[in-house]
């Protein structure tokens, strides 16, 4: 979903999800790491230490998710595409992006009316509510919606092709960091 020049959209979304990616990493490796220093230097472990992590997997996952999404990263199967008239690629790349951006909005919709229902789930001894985990996936799914719809915009306006043409040497070096 991205291009050479990255866009307001793409410097916000990829912003939130380095910052999420960050502090996920982070608390969970310091939780982790003193856990097992309690463990085997008192035979003991806090309680919670396992609750946290598992509420914030699923948000360092999500992040990721967007995040290569950003970069079009995903694996992508083009053959078809490749074969395709140049007008052709870009009438079906409009229709595919307005799709999944249709898609997106309709998993966002029904995470969002899920989240009553999750919220009286409340883990053990943190007594987080469900929804928690619940809310990083209406975010991701809004975040991914809104991407679809600007890479349907600029496929529409010729600013990107489809499928997105890689930049190998832009890969690498976002890869190595």
């Amino acid at each position: 979903m991205s291009n050479a020049k990255t866009g307001l959209l793409e410097q916000l979304v990829c912003a939130i999800c380095k910052f999420i990616l960050w502090v996920t990493t982070s608390v969970i490796f310091f939780i982790l790491i003193t856990n097992t220093v309690l463990r085997y230097s008192r035979g003991s472990s806090l309680q919670w230490a396992n609750e946290l992590p598992e509420l914030m997997f699923p948000w360092l996952v999500m992040s990721g998710i967007v995040l290569a999404s950003v970069h079009g990263s995903h694996i992508a199967t083009t053959f078809m595409m490749d074969a395709a008239k140049p007008k052709v690629r870009r009438i079906i790349g409009i229709a595919v992006w307005l799709v999944v951006a249709a898609l997106y909005a309709t998993l966002s919709w029904a995470t969002f009316g899920m989240l009553e229902i999750v919220a009286d789930e409340r883990t053990p001894i943190l007594q987080v509510p469900g929804s928690v985990t619940y809310i990083c996936m209406l975010g991701g799914m809004g975040m991914l919606g809104l991407l679809a719809l600007q890479s349907a915009w600029k496929v529409l306006r010729h600013e990107i092709g489809f499928p997105r043409e890689i930049d190998t040497d832009a890969a690498i070096n976002t890869a190595q960091g």
